[in-house]
């Protein structure tokens, strides 16, 4: 999979960052003022990831998702890599990452690449959203929060 940065102007994937975030209003808010990657294979994107600063040695990664076709192939760590690498490079001190409670395979990755809880945000996605979300059998209700820390 290539991994670059969309160029101003050029449409970021809705129907994937839709995957991750079912509000469109809540996307379009931090989408304008972040950098989206994708991924593409075969000249198609399949992945995206919205990288936000939100304090001046703090980024976080505001959105990922993979198209459901090629979910389980890895290409999520592959974002979340190409994410560290960035962030590392622009001589940020942390990445953070949010996801619900209920997002028991993303929780799982992001430790895997060295993500640790750090708090939780409890009911946030029922305060947040005005529809309920399922996910794997469960109300999503609270935003777990994660923070992968660079060794200085």
């Amino acid at each position: 999979m290539k991994i670059r940065k969309l160029c101003p102007g050029e449409n970021p994937p809705w129907e994937l960052l839709e995957l991750a975030d079912p509000s469109r209003m809540i996307v379009e808010g931090y989408v304008k003022s972040s950098g989206v990657y994708v991924g593409e294979i075969s000249g198609e994107i399949r992945a995206v990831y919205v990288l936000k600063e939100t304090e001046k040695v703090v980024v976080e990664i505001m959105n990922i998702a993979v198209d459901e076709v090629h979910q389980g192939k890895g290409l999520g760590k592959q974002l979340i890599s190409h994410a560290i690498n960035e962030a590392s490079k622009r001589g940020y001190a942390q990445i953070e990452i949010g996801t619900g409670n209920s997002s028991i395979h993303q929780l799982k990755l992001y430790q895997q690449c060295g993500f640790r809880i750090v708090s939780v945000d409890f009911d946030y996605f029922t305060r947040s959203y005005d529809e309920p979300i399922y996910e794997n059998g469960l109300l999503c209700r609270d935003m777990i929060r994660l923070c992968y820390t660079f060794e200085s």
